[in-house]
């Protein structure tokens, strides 16, 4: 499992245009074959970053997911909508892989208690 994350430079005077644009992303992601976990803005700090997040199979599987995404309705509308509203200034994607054990399941331990 791989987890793509978006980070966005967004206009900061159109925070409400990104925040729908998320919300569709929201559908259409899911539906699409992605494991969407959700899209962020901006709340204290900077106020022009944004992210978008989720998990797909591996690298092969998303480019099939990307080819269903740009087919999808809500995706077309999507990014036609960005592309009208001009509140993205830059997008970059990186692919990250899990590297770490759940924090809460630390096995192996001396004196832990079960």
């Amino acid at each position: 499992m791989i987890t793509c994350f978006i980070r966005y430079h967004i206009d900061p005077t159109k925070k409400a245009q990104f925040e729908e644009y998320a919300r569709n992303w929201g559908q259409a992601i899911p539906r699409c074959g992605a494991d969407l976990l959700g899209y962020f803005t901006p709340h204290e700090g900077s106020t022009t970053l944004a992210y978008g997040v989720y998990s797909i199979e591996n690298l092969a599987t998303y480019e099939a997911y990307r080819a269903r995404l740009s087919a999808d309705p809500i995706g077309q509308e999507n990014y036609a909508f960005a592309m009208r509203e001009k509140f993205i200034l830059r997008e970059d994607r990186t692919f990250l892989k899990l590297a770490s054990t759940p924090h809460g399941k630390l096995i192996g331990f001396e004196g832990e208690h079960q």
